[in-house]
């Protein structure tokens, strides 16, 4: 039984797509173990732009490994097949958000994107109804399936973006949609139940460039500025049949310096260790193609051949969609879905989720505790614990002793004021008693004199009449 079921070969990445670990983090596509519980794809997975590469992880020492060869099959070569059933049973998830100007195909991109009709045709208001005057945030999910793997897709529409006279703060509301669904994710982390866990996170923003030719605007710097930090940016330029391909060429090179001039980071397909030379040159031919200029059409019109192809038809020729000689929509959709979805999941979570994070919790006083994740000698933490304890211990004594003398001080005041009380009430004892012994000493004299001790009555009247 055991060499039957080692028969089935792992399936590779491109025909199981990704993994979904049983805490929202998926696994790797492309790399050669895949672990359910993984969070970080690879050391070496980066984020860059142009030719600045930033680690996803930092850099932290890996213990030797040992290499053993097994002396007979034990069967854990399987486990990326164990991984692809699991997935496959409970589907993928996939969020994207598409901002741009009224007029340069976003619905029609998508629909191209995703061979199905997730958006309605349009319906333009008259030119006297009056419209809204701040973005609005739409949202439409839709299950599709396919070779029996199914992904529930939500796209997130940004109708009014870059479309009125005064567009101060038009991406205020795009980030706090943004900001709000990393809460709402981060809220469900810190219940007590966490068995279901709602992943609304927009894993890439389509930005549709308008093809002027000539350079980014002040709304799509501010946008790209204001976002890239939040979510994977994927720059596209609309409508690309209305340029030539020089103009094209160029316009890519301007766009290019303007977003390595403002910093701005945008998404970038990674890159892993003991790749094949076919992925890595894949992954340049992608990278070369940055930003994408697309044209969308899902309408199917005959080709100078006779094929029947979608694009659209011109009086001097048919642009092909799937033509990668005509647009780059094919490069687009190669990197968005068919190669690197799993890495644009896995990009908002582990990077830009986690500094949002760490971010929101360190405002809120949470701090983290370094030495939980550091491997100590026990001797050493058993020393600085008797450090600490003793500091501890002293630190109680000169209180206690302050508290001993506040006290004793305390007493010593009681004690004197109570000694001047007594001393006060003695003098006053002694004075009365002095005086006392004055008059008694009076009125001895006056008995043995003979006098009496008080005066006679009316003698001072009989004087009086005497004289």
């Amino acid at each position: 039984m055991a060499d039957s079921y080692y028969d089935n070969p792992p399936l590779s990445a491109g025909s199981g797509g990704g993994s979904i670990s049983p805490n929202g983090a998926y696994g790797e596509e492309r790399s050669g173990g895949i672990s359910p519980n993984s969070r970080a794809t690879s050391p070496n997975a980066s984020y860059a732009n142009g030719g600045t590469t930033m680690s996803a992880l930092p850099a932290t020492p890996t213990p030797a490994v040992q290499r053993k060869v097994l002396q007979s099959w034990v069967g854990f070569s399987n486990l990326p097949n164990q991984v692809h059933r699991r997935s496959v049973r409970r589907g993928f998830q996939f969020t994207a958000m598409v901002v741009g100007e009224s007029g340069l195909g976003k619905s029609t991109l998508i629909n191209t994107l995703f061979e199905t009709k997730l958006y309605a045709p349009k319906e333009y208001p008259p030119p006297g109804v009056e419209r809204g005057k701040t973005v609005q945030i739409e949202s439409i999910s839709a299950d599709i399936e396919e070779n029996g793997v199914r992904l529930k897709l939500t796209i997130v529409d940004t109708p009014g973006f870059g479309d009125y006279v005064n567009n101060d703060e038009s991406w205020k509301p795009i980030v706090d949609n943004i900001e709000a669904r990393f809460d709402a994710y981060l809220e469900q982390e810190n219940r007590v139940n966490r068995k279901q866990l709602i992943d609304n996170r927009i894993h890439a923003c389509i930005y549709f460039i308008q093809p002027t030719g000539h350079s980014l605007k002040p709304i799509d710097i501010e946008f790209l500025r204001r976002l890239h930090t939040k979510v994977n940016l994927i720059p596209v330029i609309a409508k690309a049949d209305t340029l030539t391909d020089e103009e094209i060429t160029s316009f890519k090179q301007r766009v290019l310096a303007d977003i390595a001039h403002h910093g701005i980071r945008i998404f970038q397909p990674p890159q892993y260790e003991n790749e094949d030379e076919e992925t890595i040159q894949e992954n340049e031919e992608i990278l070369s193609k940055v930003p994408f200029a697309v044209v969308g059409s899902d309408t199917l019109v005959r080709a100078a051949d006779g094929r029947q192809v979608r694009g659209r038809a011109y009086p001097w020729g048919v642009i092909e969609v799937d033509n990668e000689s005509h647009c780059d929509f094919v490069k687009l959709r190669q990197m968005l879905v068919r190669t690197h979805m799993e890495e644009l999941r896995e990009h908002t979570n582990d990077v830009l989720y986690e500094d949002y994070r760490t971010d929101k919790l360190r405002a809120m006083g949470v701090s983290q505790d370094e030495s939980v994740f550091k491997e100590t000698n026990p001797a050493i933490k058993q020393a600085e614990e008797r450090t600490l304890h003793e500091a501890k211990l002293a630190k109680m004594e000169t209180e206690m002793k302050m508290v001993f003398q506040q006290k004793v001080q305390e007493k010593e005041h009681k004690l004197k004021q109570s000694e001047e009380e007594l001393y006060a009430r003695h003098r006053e004892m002694k004075e009365a008693l002095e005086k006392q012994k004055l008059e008694l000493d009076d009125k001895k004299r006056r008995v043995e004199s003979g006098r009496p001790l008080t005066p006679e009555k009316g003698s001072k009247k009989r004087f009086g009449l005497g004289k």
